[in-house]
């Protein structure tokens, strides 16, 4: 897995804002996806933006340990060069098993604002679909995101009956303390992962719901889960409805509601509270502060989050011993395969360098068997071969899941053992002052 590495920032290390400069518009991710690639290097590339994170996960296209990609990444996603020191500042990056370690802890929900919740799981494979679609994830990035999320499946599991945290939930909470009791409508602009938990929530709460989205029958085939009632985003910019609050979670690099349709928002609905899941915003915080509207932000949501972190996390610990478990035995996995041409190699001179011996036994000094014996004797070295090839098999097998393929690479240049067109030869090294070696004299 030396291969396999990851650039990423998130709100653990930089602010919503932050996020935003090197978030992908939805729409354009897939066309974008071959350039990233280019830009790296790689051999597959794989990207994923959520309202909290930004993830490059790539391959090397030769198989070489990867790098550090931070520069490249930088300049793949803003389009410009980044200054001395600016792209180790903000992003993160990891290689080998740390970056396989790091997939499984975003898949899982364990890196997120809200420990544990399950949106990620949905987005993750939403933009794997994405990269497929795009062609840039091939084999190697196909098998470990979907490990990756038949881990997350199995947490999924064993939180059975358990409700996952959402920010979701912490949307939905801050609108029916917002609310106090009051059946006033709520409008959700946007059908994504947080809207339908949030709307799920409110509906629960017997909260009328408005569904605004770019695409009416959307917003009408989620208007018909929750019994709500469906908007096209451009009805609802020129006319929008009494509402007692707004959550806004809608792609795309620029506001969605600007300055005059908040005031026409303000007018309709002047207590109305906007929570706002859009990265970069879908409401700019100064218009809204202009309209004289409350709006609350990611900034906002994940600082609530952040306080139930630590109890979730504590509840979440037999999912980390999980993803140790599962680390451990592909570690091995990916190990022997990356190997297992070499090791088939190794098996093969043992067996050849033992046929070739019987041979020329069988045609010098026991030339007078007969055919059942040479028989024997050439099942008898097959037998011994596969027996002795089997220590340093498992050996290599171990010393390439601990101590990487740099310790596999050193076997066999000090072994010297190869094939060539002709057979196979054992060549054993130079004859020293300290260990002469007598002519042949046969």
């Amino acid at each position: 897995m030396h291969q396999i590495g990851v650039v990423g920032l998130s709100y653990r290390h930089a602010g919503v804002d932050e996020v935003a400069r090197f978030s992908l518009p939805k729409s354009e991710v897939a066309q974008r996806l071959p350039a990233l690639r280019r830009a790296l290097g790689a051999g597959e590339v794989f990207y994923v933006g959520t309202c909290n994170r930004v993830e490059v996960l790539y391959t090397t296209g030769d198989g070489s340990p990867a790098g550090d990609c931070r520069k490249e990444v930088f300049r793949a996603l803003t389009g410009r060069e980044p200054q001395t020191g600016e792209a180790s500042r903000i992003f993160r990056a990891w290689t080998g098993e740390a970056a396989l370690e790091h997939l499984f802890l975003v898949a899982c929900g364990l890196d997120s604002a809200q420990a544990g919740e399950q949106e990620i799981a949905a987005q993750i494979r939403q933009a794997w679909e994405i990269a497929r679609s795009a062609h840039v994830c091939g084999p190697t990035l196909d098998r470990l995101v979907s490990e990756a999320l038949g881990m997350a499946n199995r947490v999924h599991r064993l939180e059975a009956g358990v409700k996952a945290p959402s920010l979701g939930d912490l949307a939905a909470d801050r609108v029916l303390l917002h609310l106090a009791g009051k059946p006033t409508p709520v409008a959700l602009l946007g059908v994504s992962p947080m809207t339908k938990r949030c709307g799920a929530a409110l509906h629960r709460g017997g909260v009328p719901l408005v569904i605004v989205n770019r695409t009416l029958p959307v917003a009408e085939e989620y208007a018909g889960v929750v019994g709500g009632k469906a908007v096209a985003l451009e009805a609802f910019r020129a006319d929008p409805a009494e509402i007692g609050a707004l959550v806004l979670a809608a792609g795309g690099g620029e506001p969605i509601l600007d300055p005059p349709v908040l005031a026409r928002l303000a007018k309709t609905s002047p207590r109305a509270l906007l929570v706002d899941f859009g990265v970069p915003p879908n409401v700019d915080p100064e218009a809204a502060h202009a309209a004289g509207l409350t709006r609350i932000g990611m900034n906002d949501l994940i600082q609530a989050a952040q306080e139930r972190r630590i109890a979730q996390l504590m509840r979440l610990a037999p999912v980390r011993a999980a993803i140790d478990d599962r680390l451990a035995r592909l570690r091995g996995e990916l190990a022997t395969r990356a190997i297992g041409r070499k090791l088939a190699d190794l098996r093969g001179t043992f067996e050849q360098i033992a046929a070739d011996e019987a041979e020329r036994a069988l045609a010098t000094e026991l030339r007078g068997l007969d055919e059942s014996q040479r028989e024997s004797i050439q099942r008898f070295a097959s037998t011994v071969a596969r027996r002795l090839a089997h220590l340093p098999l498992a050996g290599l097998r171990a010393a390439a899941a601990h101590a990487g393929a740099e310790a596999v690479d050193a076997f066999f240049r000090e072994a010297r053992l190869r094939r060539n067109g002709a057979g196979v030869e054992s060549h054993s090294p130079a004859p020293t002052a300290a260990d002469p070696q007598e002519p042949d004299k046969r």
